[in-house]
């Protein structure tokens, strides 16, 4: 990695703004390779460089990628001045780095959502070419019938072009699972409404091969750790 600023190092990671860099180095609370920063301006290597602040090394994650598990009343936005965001949900300390949702849930909808400030990742897992699976459990306010499951297995005309072909899995009278590879706009709900069906209750469990833990709460966020982030990126 190039040499940057110290304050444009420190401040990346979200926690700490360039001015709380700049009263850090005036009190000598960071060091680079055992020397005091004597200046924010200190250009260091992340790669090669060893940093402390206060004693202790300044780990420096180039990228961020946090599974959230969405509950309703969050729109997918990185802003919006009349309702609640997904990044509200994100830890304080990861707030100041420019994380952004890859794909989007609707407001009612909830499960699986990954945050990140990786455009190559989001764009490898968003787009159609790259098949990167996403599985749902949906209710229905009908009961489910194999002509949906045929129908959807052939590909459901909408006004916007016939779908890719998604697997339906019957669960329950009006439950079932169903695995799209591809994300077009209310596609479930289009999609079942094309049968005279309403989605009741759409949840999202899987993206690629990674599946939300039981153990992620609603409204959670948490980092991926290299297996997971090798899962999510699994193709269909």
């Amino acid at each position: 990695m190039a040499m940057e600023r110290i304050d444009k190092i420190i401040a990346s990671q979200g926690l700490y703004s360039r001015s709380d860099v700049k009263y850090m180095v005036n009190r000598k609370r960071i060091t680079v390779d055992g020397k005091v920063v004597t200046s924010a301006s200190q250009k260091a290597d992340v790669d090669r460089n060893e940093i402390l602040l206060d004693g202790k090394p300044f780990v420096v994650k180039k990228q961020i990628y946090l599974m959230l598990h969405k509950p309703m009343g969050y729109v997918s936005a990185t802003e919006d001045k009349k309702q609640q965001t997904v990044l509200e949900l994100v830890p304080a300390a990861l707030k100041g780095r420019d994380i952004f949702p890859a794909g989007r849930l609707d407001k009612d909808t909830t499960g699986l959502m990954i945050l990140t400030d990786d455009g190559v990742l989001a764009h490898n897992i968003l787009s159609p070419k790259k098949h990167v699976q996403k599985i749902y459990r949906v209710e229905l306010d009908i009961p489910v019938t194999e002509e949906m499951q045929k129908g959807f297995a052939e590909g459901v005309a909408l006004n916007d072009g016939v779908c890719k072909d998604a697997k339906l899995t019957i669960l329950g009278e009006k439950t079932a699972e169903v695995t799209l590879r591809e994300g077009r706009y209310h596609q479930i709900k289009r999609m079942f409404g094309c049968y005279g069906a309403k989605v009741v209750r759409l949840h999202r469990i899987a993206m690629g091969g990674l599946f939300l833990p039981e153990d992620l709460a609603e409204g959670e966020c948490r980092e991926l750790t290299a297996e997971e982030l090798e899962k999510l990126q699994k193709r269909g």
